[in-house]
């Protein structure tokens, strides 16, 4: 296994120096489910929730999350984000809401753990607005499906055939 870069020579974790790596354009796209009850799933998609919009509200919770990982995560860094993108989208055959989140910058350090952030606290809202009605959603599938800029290059997420 390749050596982290989180931990130094006495295995200790620290915080990389990311000092003297090239700026490059990054890119990070994160993906998650939340399951739900179609009765529930009715709800959120006819704009019902006591809460109020559940869809808006999460995708908020999620730019201000991807914004904020520095403070949550403890080695990150804190990052000059250029966009942040949260979509969310009702997909009854599930049931449930597909969220999307897209990080773009240009720096030293990838925004991979920013658009995980944003995916699982738009996730997490989610559920909060309302598990009232259901508290058996699940959270699922939350994981990176994109990134790109930086010495280790290009990943996608390999897909298995259909």
């Amino acid at each position: 296994m390749s050596r982290l870069s989180h931990l130094d020579a006495q295995g200790q974790a620290h915080m990389v120096d990311v000092g003297d790596k090239d700026e490059t354009s990054r890119i990070a796209i994160a993906e998650g489910l939340v399951l739900m009850q179609a009765a529930t799933l009715a709800i959120v998609r006819d704009g019902e929730a006591k809460k109020g919009d559940v869809l808006g509200t999460a995708r908020l919770a999620g730019i201000m999350a991807a914004k904020r990982t520095h403070e949550l995560i403890p080695l990150c860094h804190p990052l000059l984000i250029s966009k942040v993108a949260v979509d969310l989208a009702i997909d009854e055959a599930l049931p449930g809401v597909r969220v999307r989140a897209e990080v773009r910058m240009r720096g030293q350090t990838g925004v991979e753990m920013e658009a995980l952030t944003a995916v699982s606290v738009a996730c997490l809202t989610v559920y909060d607005m309302v598990k009232a009605v259901d508290r058996a959603m699940r959270i699922e599938g939350i994981r990176l499906v994109h990134k790109s800029g930086g010495k280790s290059g290009a990943y996608d997420i390999a897909e298995p055939a259909a």
